[in-house]
C-alpha cells in the first residue's frame, strides 16, 4: 500500500471545543503528505473549523442525526457511506452516543482498524439511562480504545485496556507576551483591569452560571475585576440574563467562539474551570501554558495539573470560595512554569503528533 493513508474521524461537531482543539493540533502538525484527516460529523450547518480543514486538504462528510434524530436514516447513511468510501483502513470515532452504530457499519465494510476514544469523565442531563446505555456499546465493535485521561478510560471502558492518548497542544503558540496582552486589552476595552477568563461551550456541564455567582462575589471586593468567557453555546441568553439579575453586565464581556485564543488568554490574569465534569479539560492546560493560575472543579481531570499554577477549589465550598481563590491568585502569573509543565507533562503536540500518526501508519499497514 501506499505510505499515505486516510483517517476518518468521527464527531458531533467541528465547533470551539477541547475535542476538536485536539484534533486540529494534530492536524496542523502531522505529515500530511503520510497521514491526512477526513471528519463525519452530526450536523448539516457549516462549522468553525471547516475552511481550515479544508484549506489542509481534508473532507467533511456531514449527516443530519443531530438536526433531525432520525436513527434508521442515520444507520442508512452510515452504510452507504462505507460502501462509497472503501479508501478508509482507520475510523477514529470520538463520540459515544452513537458510536457503536459508526463502528459497526465500518466493521460491517471490512474497515480493519476501528477506534472508540473517550473525551469525558461524566454525563449529565435527561438523556442519561440512554447515555449509559451507549457507553456500555461504544467499545463493541472498536479494535483499539483511546482516552484523553485515566478518568476518562475508566468511565467508558472500566476495567478494558485502552491507551491514554494527551490532547497536546501547541505550547509555544500560548506562551505569555506582554505585547499580545496589551493589544487585546485595550482592543476588548479591558486596559487596567483585574481579569477572570473562561473558555467553553455555554452549557449545563461547564457551569458558567455558578462563575457569575462567584464573580457577582469577587466584584463586591475587587471592583476593577472584570468576567471574560469565550464560547457558544444553547445557554447564551440565560446566562447574560442572569449577569443582569446579579449586576455585573456591564463587567461581563461574552465571545463568541474564537480561533485566536492563543491571544485571548494573554488578557486574563486568572483563569477558572468550574466544569461539572472534563474528561481532560484541554482548556486549563492552554491556561496554564500562558502562565495563568488555572481554578479547576474537582471534575476536572488530574491529568489536567501540569505546574504549581493549577489548583482545585470544590464545587461544594459555593461561590464565595472560589471568589477567595481568585483573590488569592492575583499577581501570581508564571510566564516560564506554565509552558514548560506542559512539555514536561508530555503535552507538546510537535511530539504527540508524530507517535500518533506513526501508530496510524503501522496499524492501516499491518491490518
Amino acid at each position: 500500500m501506499s505510505d499515505s493513508i486516510r483517517v476518518l474521524h468521527v464527531l458531533q461537531r467541528m465547533e470551539a471545543g477541547g475535542t476538536q482543539a485536539f484534533l486540529m493540533n494534530l492536524y496542523r502538525n502531522i505529515d500530511r503528505t503520510k497521514v491526512q484527516f477526513d471528519f463525519m460529523v452530526e450536523y448539516t450547518a457549516p462549522q468553525l473549523y471547516d475552511d481550515e480543514i479544508e484549506a489542509l486538504g481534508g473532507r467533511i462528510y456531514r449527516s443530519s442525526f443531530r438536526e433531525d434524530h432520525d436513527l434508521p436514516r442515520f444507520r442508512r447513511f452510515l452504510r452507504d457511506f462505507f460502501v462509497e468510501h472503501r479508501e478508509y483502513r482507520i475510523v477514529h470515532c470520538h463520540v459515544y452516543t452513537v458510536g457503536y452504530f459508526v463502528l459497526k457499519a465500518a466493521e460491517d465494510a471490512g474497515v480493519p482498524v476501528r477506534i472508540a476514544h473517550s473525551h469525558n469523565n461524566s454525563m449529565s442531563g435527561v438523556t442519561v439511562p440512554l447515555k449509559l446505555a451507549m457507553r456500555r456499546l461504544f467499545p463493541v465493535h472498536a479494535t483499539n480504545l483511546m482516552a484523553a485521561s485515566t478518568e476518562a478510560g475508566k468511565f467508558l471502558f472500566g476495567d478494558r485496556p485502552f491507551t491514554v492518548v494527551k490532547n497536546a497542544i501547541d505550547v509555544d503558540r500560548f506562551r505569555y507576551d506582554p505585547s499580545v496582552r496589551q493589544e487585546v486589552r485595550s482592543e476588548l476595552g479591558l486596559e487596567g483591569a483585574f481579569v477572570v477568563g473562561n473558555v467553553g461551550r455555554l452549557h449545563q456541564q461547564k457551569n458558567q452560571a455558578f462563575l457569575l455567582d462567584a464573580f457577582a462575589e469577587l466584584s463586591a471586593v475587587m471592583p476593577e475585576a472584570r468576567f471574560l468567557v469565550v464560547g457558544s453555546g444553547p445557554l447564551r441568553e440565560q446566562l447574560a440574563d442572569r449577569a443582569r439579575r446579579l449586576d455585573i453586565d456591564g463587567k461581563t464581556t461574552l465571545l463568541s467562539n474564537r480561533e485566536d485564543m492563543d491571544r485571548l488568554y494573554q488578557a486574563m490574569d486568572v483563569f477558572a474551570l468550574p466544569s461539572l465534569y472534563e474528561g481532560l479539560g484541554i482548556v486549563a492546560i492552554e491556561a496554564q501554558s500562558a502562565g495563568l493560575p488555572t481554578i479547576c472543579s474537582t471534575g476536572v481531570a488530574e491529568d489536567a495539573n501540569v505546574s504549581r499554577l493549577f489548583q482545585r477549589v470544590p464545587l461544594e465550598d459555593g461561590p464565595s470560595a472560589w471568589a477567595n481563590a481568585i483573590v488569592d491568585n492575583a499577581g501570581v502569573r508564571e510566564p516560564v512554569m506554565g509552558p514548560e509543565g506542559a512539555k514536561a507533562h508530555g503535552f507538546d503536540v510537535k511530539d504527540d503528533s508524530v507517535k500518533l500518526q506513526e501508530w496510524y501508519l503501522k496499524e492501516a499497514s499491518d491490518a
